[in-house]
């Protein structure tokens, strides 16, 4: 299988190519079954250094709110995730498609949504 990861902002240095400027971009072959928290393991990123994470556009995670370690790649899944300092993107100011694990986990448990943890410059 073929993932195409893109990490912005600070999580570059995570990439194949972290002297690019603003982001780094990543074609990786894996095996089947492959899980959210296997790729952060091959990264070596820990899950608290990621911001907001989409898989094929959906919205899959936030700062502190992460529902989608057990979240398991397709072929040609596209993965972006964005550093703790980048903002909620304009485009999806009126809400944002979710993966199923997301809008199961905002279902259940709401309060988490809108108690997730926010990051400053100072941390």
């Amino acid at each position: 299988m073929i993932l195409d990861v893109w990490l912005y902002g600070e999580l570059r240095k995570y990439s194949d190519t972290p002297n690019k400027i603003g982001y780094g971009q990543m074609t990786l072959e894996v095996p089947e079954g492959y899980r959210m928290r296997d790729l952060l393991e091959r990264l070596n990123m820990p899950t608290s250094a990621r911001g907001i994470t989409f898989v094929n556009g959906n919205l899959s995670a936030l700062p502190g709110f992460q529902p989608d370690l057990d979240h398991v790649f397709s072929n040609n899944d596209r993965v972006a995730m964005f550093d703790l300092r980048s903002m909620w993107p304009f485009q999806y100011r009126n809400g944002a498609a979710m993966t199923d694990a997301m809008r199961k986990a905002v279902e259940e448990h709401p309060e988490q949504l809108m108690h997730h943890e926010h990051f400053s410059e100072q941390e």
